[in-house]
């Protein structure tokens, strides 16, 4: 089953990406504390990180940024779902894979996971 760490420091956010993505038949992982992300990434191994931009320390670009220092982590996809207006071209720079802006359907969140993870819609 294909693992994802979802953190965002909403936890109506979460709960909702919990409740979708599990019916989706993935694992899912939620934090709303982002100093937590990455002692729970080593211990869950997660296929796609989902990740918020706006949170407290650290926030979206610095725990992007150091999950891409980790080895481990260094290739696995990072999906951005933030309210910050940003561009593509912003959210790579730092290290995400792709991002969504909030607020997001839900179709549209499956259909970037599937290509992050290159699966057929």
């Amino acid at each position: 089953m294909t693992k994802i760490l979802v953190v965002d420091d909403d936890p109506q956010v979460t709960l909702l990406l919990r409740k979708y993505l599990s019916a989706k038949n993935f694992e899912v992982t939620v934090l709303n504390q982002s100093s937590k992300a990455i002692s729970t990434a080593h211990l869950n191994h997660p296929d796609l990180f989902i990740l918020d931009l706006m949170m407290p320390q650290p926030d979206g670009f610095e725990l992007c940024r150091q999950l891409r220092a980790e080895p481990a982590f260094a290739r696995t996809p990072i999906l951005i779902i933030t309210a910050m207006d940003i561009s593509n071209s912003s959210a790579t720079a730092f290290g995400a894979n792709d991002y969504l802006a909030k607020p997001f359907s839900f179709d549209e969140v499956n259909r970037k996971i599937n290509s992050l993870l290159g699966k057929p819609e």
